[in-house]
């Protein structure tokens, strides 16, 4: 069993930055983020693999948002940047046995509970 648990949510202003944290206990997972704003689907906004050496990112968050991680640490992390208002959601991070890899929901068994990024304009 992978234990999920994020951090590092809060109310931000647009144009500010956040670091969300994924503590995940184990090591050889893909890690995906994910997000999901009121009355909407559940979407893929970055991925990392178990080793680091790949990432995966959505268009809308291309050049903003950076996934890396650090295994010493069990940690994943989603650095935001540039933040704007539509970036406003409950992000979640979700782990696959590595080396499966991809943007959908159903392909990750181990969800964590979230975390809430509110972006101000």
């Amino acid at each position: 069993q992978v234990q999920l648990v994020e951090s590092g949510g809060g109310l931000v202003q647009a144009g500010g930055s956040l670091r969300l944290s994924c503590a995940a206990s184990g090591r050889t997972f893909t890690v995906g983020w994910f997000r999901q704003a009121p009355g909407k689907e559940r979407e893929f906004v970055a991925g990392i693999s178990s080793a680091g050496g790949y990432t995966d990112y959505a268009d809308s968050v291309k050049g903003r948002f950076t996934i890396s991680r650090d295994n010493a640490k069990s940690t994943v992390y989603l650095q935001m940047n540039s933040l704007k208002p539509e970036d406003t959601a409950v992000y979640l991070c979700a782990a696959v046995p590595s080396p499966q890899w991809g943007r959908n929901t159903a392909l990750y068994p181990y969800w964590g509970q979230g975390t809430q990024v509110t972006v101000s304009s």
